[in-house]
């Protein structure tokens, strides 16, 4: 099973003509998950020629404008399509405001079911059967969230060479046997699952962290990531400037992709002093903690595979 991520924008606080606004889809097979959704998230989607309208939700991790003003225009070219599944959308105290306000004020035609669902976390705002996603509490300026995809356990790998040995032909059997479920084989002995099936595998863990102060309690929320997205605001000569309004520097999320054992961190919401040739500040800071911390840029496609 396929699982990516798109980088549709990586600033922070205004757009810039090279950089949009933060946004991130997660494409996990025929799933589509967007978090945050910056100015310019359409223009991201179109040139990587994504299938927007299949977004199953939208996870916003606040309010403030840079993180949800590319919002209202995918709720509306949705109506363009034949659309009839629910979409959902997550986020903290004011999301559902500022959608329903964005509906009445631009008078919006919307021809199939969107659902708005305010949380507090730490919860879990989604649940499939093979996978969660978190919210965990963030520290800004105002009610922020982060969020993180965790797949389950997936069952070990099959042994057609011992199934055969315990008397199980090939056939319908297997496949009870991988699903979990006691067999009967030819001589009458009863086969167990564990018998013919290796040891459980993990899941991949995606883990979205943006616009907050460095808190220790995000290195348990996000440990063991296979991609972490972390904000790096900043240098850490403008720390005084990051705590002010509640940013972290680019060491700081080194420090949380180290200490979390992240199997790779990207680096984004960057402020608009910097440009992108300026981002190799940021960059080294990070990489002198974590050597993997890497940049995102807009449009880069990150592949989140399994580690067995």
């Amino acid at each position: 099973m396929n699982m990516e991520a798109f980088i549709l924008g990586c600033g922070g606080m205004q757009p810039l003509p090279y950089r949009h606004l933060t946004s991130v889809l997660l494409r996990r097979d025929g799933d589509l998950f967007l978090f945050d959704g910056g100015e310019g998230t359409q223009v991201s989607l179109k040139r990587l020629n994504l299938k927007w309208k299949k977004i199953d939700a939208i996870f916003v991790s606040h309010t403030h404008a840079d993180h949800v003003t590319g919002l209202p225009g995918i709720l509306m070219l949705s109506s363009q399509v034949d659309r009839t599944e629910p979409l959902y959308i997550y986020g903290p105290p004011k999301i559902k405001e500022y959608i329903e306000s964005s509906r009445s004020v631009l008078d919006m035609y919307i021809n199939y079911p969107i659902v708005v669902k305010e949380i507090t976390a730490p919860c879990i705002v989604h649940e499939a059967p093979d996978f969660i996603v978190r919210a965990f509490p963030l520290d800004h300026t105002k009610t922020c969230v982060g969020y993180t995809l965790e797949e389950h356990d997936r069952p070990g790998e099959f042994n057609p060479q011992r199934a055969r040995e315990l008397g199980v032909p090939c056939g319908p059997l297997w496949s009870k046997l991988q699903n979990g479920s006691e067999v009967q084989a030819q001589d009458g002995s009863i086969v167990k699952p564990e018998q013919v099936m290796g040891e459980r595998r993990l899941g991949r863990k995606f883990s979205f962290v943006t616009d907050t102060l460095f808190k220790e309690s995000i290195i348990d929320e996000v440990r063991n990531s296979d991609l972490l997205i972390c904000e790096s605001m900043f240098e850490d000569a403008l720390l005084d400037q990051a705590k002010e309004k509640k940013h972290m520097t680019a060491s700081q999320a080194a420090t949380i992709a180290k200490e979390s054992n992240s199997k790779r961190m990207y680096m984004i919401h960057f402020s608009p002093r910097y440009t992108d040739k300026q981002l190799p500040v940021l960059l080294e800071e990070a990489q002198k903690i974590y050597p993997n911390a890497q940049l995102c840029k807009d449009r880069l496609q990150i592949d989140i595979p399994y580690v067995d």
